[in-house]
């Protein structure tokens, strides 16, 4: 069995092993950088033994940079009925992807 470590970034919480590819919130790094991840639990390679972070156990997870990019744009539709108004506006979320590299 693989390691196993749960990470927090941008708000949310993420199941990650090695050689897994995200998409996170964007990041403030470089292209080809590298980031490391708060720790908030983490599993060994047996699969038997826990470690559980009160509240974090540090950055333990290493992961490296592929991409800077933007979602595919979603429409935003505001309508009020009998009063003809109507806007519509997209969204382009930014995000990051992310290879995890290592967990210590």
């Amino acid at each position: 069995m693989e390691k196993i470590a749960v990470i927090k970034t941008g708000g949310k919480q993420y199941k990650v092993k090695p050689g897994q590819v995200l998409k996170i919130e964007k990041l403030d790094v470089k292209t080809e950088g590298k980031v490391k991840f708060e720790t908030l639990l983490t599993a060994s390679a047996d699969g038997k033994e826990m470690n559980l972070g009160k509240p974090t156990l540090g950055e333990k997870v290493e992961g490296k940079i592929l991409e800077q990019g933007r979602a595919k744009k979603i429409a935003v539709v505001k309508y009020k009925n009998k009063t003809r108004y109507q806007k519509n506006v997209g969204h382009r979320q930014p995000f990051t992807k992310v290879e995890i590299t290592s967990i210590a």
